[in-house]
């Protein structure tokens, strides 16, 4: 992180030499599944659901698409997508282990208490997706849904939340076909994720945990008198008929005024109730 920066930067792609499956093998990866990763959990998660809370797991890392820009380098993960589609895969397969392993131990300890489990991987920028659909479905979905079904194994009454920003409209019935039932931040700035139309199209199907407030443009930049009436209309918009968890889009970031955070906390309070 730079001096006076909010967020990590990563410097170094361990497998960005990487030219074949099998450094790919030789790497030294982590262990997900030790116990000691979810030390004191059960004890915090016994005493959320006794206070009457639902409790949420979230997943030992990013997801496969992103680990994979990650270990190789974003550009040239994007390549290898392309034209070494046996080292891609490689990649991602090994990613998809660990992440099965992580999952299977977490649950085992606790799998009893948890009513979400978050996992999830950006496919969406703000105007498209980062891969095609025919991609996303050749490659990225029959693994999604392998990690999907351990999860449901290890947890048959878990809901599966979905973290994608960006605009990921397109796939968003393929995630509801593997199993996802929430989707996460509901990037309402991005093309094609308006409210209306998404719970027009898919709020039968899947909740909105998200899309509360926009944290691009409306919350940093907006009159707090504009911020409430964007609650409002996103509300309006998200809410009817359930299926609707009110958060901002992603995380609120550090150039959002004092006046407008409380402008969508107020506004959510008296537009936000059943």
């Amino acid at each position: 992180m730079e001096k006076g920066g909010l967020y990590y930067t990563i410097v170094e792609h361990p497998l960005s030499s990487a030219s074949s499956p099998r450094d790919v093998e030789s790497y030294r990866w982590p262990e997900p599944d030790g116990r000691w990763r979810v030390e004191g959990l059960r004890e915090r998660a016994e005493r959320f659901r006794s206070q009457g809370k639902a409790v949420v797991l979230k997943g030992l890392c990013a997801g496969l698409f992103e680990m994979g820009q990650r270990l190789r380098g974003p550009e040239q993960f994007m390549v290898d997508l392309m034209l070494d589609r046996k080292l891609a895969e490689a990649i991602l397969d090994k990613i998809l282990e660990l992440k099965v392993k992580f999952w299977e131990m977490a649950l085992g300890e606790l799998g009893d208490l948890v009513d979400v489990v978050m996992d999830g991987d950006d496919y969406g920028t703000q105007t498209s997706q980062l891969v095609s659909p025919q991609l996303f479905r050749e490659v990225f979905k029959p693994r999604l849904k392998e990690l999907i079904d351990a999860i449901h194994r290890a947890a048959p009454g878990v809901h599966l939340m979905f973290h994608s920003c960006g605009s990921v409209r397109d796939i968003i019935p393929d995630l509801v076909e593997i199993g996802v039932r929430i989707l996460n931040p509901v990037h309402i700035r991005a093309s094609g994720m308006e409210p209306e139309g998404l719970k027009r199209d898919f709020g039968d199907s899947i909740v909105f945990w998200g899309g509360g407030a926009d944290t691009q443009e409306v919350l940093p930049r907006g009159r707090p008198e504009e911020v409430r009436e964007h609650v409002r209309r996103n509300i309006e918009a998200l809410a009817p008929g359930g299926g609707f968890v009110f958060t901002a889009v992603h995380n609120v970031q550090a150039d959002v005024p004092p006046e407008n955070f409380m402008a969508m906390w107020e506004a959510l309070q008296e537009f936000g109730t059943y």
